[in-house]
């Protein structure tokens, strides 16, 4: 393989200058905005509707649009730090954030609110992939990295149902407007704190991969556009089939690519590692079935069981509190049973959860129905998110950091996309949203088994490989946290 990388990044800063607890707290503060946003929009999705008198194809591009532009440019967003600076190119994508959140908050039509939450998308596609890769690069493989790595995590899962409980309350109480303003001072906030608090990282030298950059950006919008436009057109209609070819020969063209330039947009060897493709195929599959659940449940909630936005958000409230305790342990379940263990875990409470509510039905009970095994999937996320990230980001030197951030968060989005597409249009003939929400709910669990699969096959494997290597070499048990 014709890969070479760039000379090796120096560490961020002396460790006299460095404060990981303010960098950490940056980074967990900007990635929570951008996860909660992207949850906060559902329980508000049929206010906005209401307000600006959309179609129901206008309103899926309320959600969509932010998608395309957020997975078309990760990659892009990624390698953009390693090349300019981490800390540089994060400002720059949390301005670009805040910015955007004051457009959509004071959208006074829908192609202003569209365009607003596309430009969303390319500052979401910015700061995500930066903030893991200065998350790698502040804090050194082992238990350090493991806490860092399980409050990221963390972030991610209650993040995204935490906002269903924001965006109901707010667009009960105030205006769905407001779930989209308070980005503003916090994305101020955090620009400057990040000033002050985070030393920038050298930039990488050598040129900048324009073909990769162009054929990931491209390829990438194309693949997620053609899923997305599958749930209306049809996967037969000729938008989506051109959108799907397209991508598949501009996603050749970035492989081929790859192969040969010097300093690659996505460096194929980081492929070769099982643990790492293994976490990757996991959460594609992860992702796009909890995106479809929170986009199915919160219909089910206020269409079957007609909740309003602020009871269908407290419904999840049960979920979240017990993600966060659950994420809160898993440093310390990590150091005793181990990275992929844990992930396993997590991904079979998950999937039992989702089987069980894919029995649902308009008379289950709220309780025995829906609580329980939101409680169950709580659980699940709150083991499975954090071992799932540091998977994906396991061996990598400090130079690949930002590209292996942008394949993690690349794989999210693709998924998530995947997932709403795929679903909806499995239940798209169900006759009924009690229905349609259960052969969801069915799709879901058959994606989480593959994710399961995923790991038992690549992950677990890869960790025993090398805490047998470890073992050989030192005559000692290896450590159970994340290898380097």
């Amino acid at each position: 393989m014709k890969t070479t990388t760039a000379t090796t990044a120096a560490p961020v800063a002396p460790a006299s200058r460095v404060r990981p607890t303010a960098i950490l707290a940056i980074i967990l503060v900007s990635y929570f905005m951008i996860i909660l946003d992207n949850s906060i929009i559902f329980t508000g999705l049929p206010r906005i509707q209401a307000e600006m008198g959309l179609s129901a194809t206008g309103l899926s591009w309320v959600q969509n649009a932010y998608t395309l532009v957020f997975g078309g440019l990760l990659l892009l967003g990624a390698r953009l730090g390693d090349i300019l600076g981490r800390r540089r190119v994060f400002i720059a994508g949390l301005a670009v954030f805040a910015l955007a959140s004051l457009l959509v908050g004071a959208a006074p039509s829908e192609w202003w609110l569209v365009a607003a939450r596309a430009l969303q998308g390319v500052g979401a596609a910015v700061v995500a992939p930066s903030a893991l890769s200065l998350l790698t690069a502040t804090f050194a493989a082992g238990r350090e990295r493991t806490r860092a790595v399980a409050a990221y995590g963390a972030v991610a899962g209650i993040g995204a149902s935490l906002g269903l409980v924001v965006g109901g309350a707010l667009a009960e109480w105030v205006s769905w407007r407001a779930g989209f303003y308070i980005n503003v001072p916090i994305g101020i906030a955090m620009i400057i704190a990040a000033v002050r608090f985070i030393p920038e990282t050298p930039r990488a030298t050598g040129r900048f991969d324009i073909i990769g950059a162009v054929a990931s950006t491209l390829g990438m919008g194309a693949l997620v556009f053609g899923i997305v436009n599958s749930v209306d057109a049809g996967w037969a209609a000729p938008t989506t089939v051109t959108a799907v070819v397209a991508a598949a020969v501009l996603l050749t063209l970035l492989v081929v690519n790859e192969w040969k330039v010097k300093q690659p947009i996505m460096p194929l060897h980081l492929f070769a590692n099982r643990e790492r493709a293994g976490a990757y195929t996991a959460r594609l599959l992860f992702a796009g079935t909890m995106i479809g659940f929170f986009f199915f449940t919160t219909q089910f909630l206020q269409g079957v069981y007609g909740y309003n936005p602020l009871q269908a958000g407290v419904a999840f409230f049960p979920m979240t509190v017990v993600n966060f305790f659950v994420a809160l342990a898993v440093p310390r379940l990590t150091h005793r049973f181990g990275n992929a263990a844990l992930l396993a875990a997590g991904l079979a409470l998950t999937l039992a959860g989702m089987f069980w509510l894919s029995r649902i039905t308009a008379d289950t009970p709220d309780l025995t129905g829906v609580a329980l095994p939101l409680v169950l999937i709580g659980i699940g996320q709150g083991l499975g998110f954090a071992p799932l990230t540091a998977a994906g980001i396991a061996g990598v030197t400090a130079n690949d950091a930002g590209a292996a951030s942008g394949l993690v968060n690349t794989s999210h989005q693709l998924g998530s996309a995947l997932g709403v597409g795929v679903l909806v249009a499995l239940s798209a003939n169900a006759g009924s949203l009690a229905g349609s929400v259960a052969i969801a709910y069915t799709g879901g669990s058959v994606m989480l088994a593959a994710a399961l699969l995923a790991v038992l096959l690549l992950i677990v494997p890869a960790e025993r490989a090398v805490r047998r290597t470890a073992r050989t070499g030192s005559g000692k048990p290896a450590p159970t946290t994340p290898h380097s």
